[in-house]
């Protein structure tokens, strides 16, 4: 059988029902596409091969446990698997900046998406994806409630202190900080459930 002229989805099913040989083609046709991506967002060859190895890995181990959902493009979800093993990499190395907001309970929410939009030493290849990722939020948006839309707009699109924010909708600053969290949480879902791969 020619594996090469197989689609991605028929070359997954194949490996599945155990053909080792259609996951070495998916990994030849997507790799280069992969790493290069990582390389561009940990800016370490070395850094880049060790997550470009768990990608692999745990693809193969959710393959494996018949968990992965066809509905979704196989390129876009190995992308996303990488995507959040480099989040988990800026994490750990404490270089991913965190959104400073706090949940009721004092612990820390999920990263802020927006912060990553916004990471030094971008080059100008770096700064065309993150326009377009920005391009890309900004769309979530209109799937928010009002009230929490517009503090995003300010915050992040308008450059808006809190403050500002509070003055000009006439909440105070708690009340402010509290619809960007829950705004947050709810663009978090919305790319969740719509597979987005962010910073790509």
């Amino acid at each position: 059988m020619q594996f090469i002229s197989l689609t991605d989805k028929e070359l997954v099913r194949h490996y599945v029902k155990g053909n080792e040989n259609s996951f070495e083609v998916l990994l030849n046709r997507h790799k280069d596409k992969v790493f290069n991506y990582i390389k561009m967002m940990v800016k370490d060859v070395d850094v880049a091969n060790d997550i470009f190895q768990d990608t692999f890995i745990k693809v193969i181990q959710t393959l494996k446990k018949g968990k992965y959902n066809e509905e979704g493009k196989f390129l876009p979800w190995v992308m996303r698997i990488a995507h959040n093993l480099i989040i988990d990499h800026f994490r750990k190395a404490k270089k991913m900046p965190k959104a400073n907001i706090y949940a009721s309970n004092g612990e820390d929410e999920d990263f802020d998406i927006f912060s990553i939009l916004k990471m030094d030493d971008q080059s100008i290849e770096d700064k065309i994806v993150m326009d377009q990722v920005f391009s890309d939020v900004k769309k979530l948006l209109d799937y928010l409630p009002e009230e929490q839309r517009e503090v995003v707009v300010m915050r992040h699109y308008q450059d808006m202190s809190f403050k500002d924010i509070s003055e000009k909708t006439g909440v105070s600053i708690n009340t402010a900080l509290g619809r960007m969290r829950y705004a947050l949480i709810n663009l978090r879902r919305l790319i969740e459930e719509n597979q987005m791969i962010m910073t790509y």
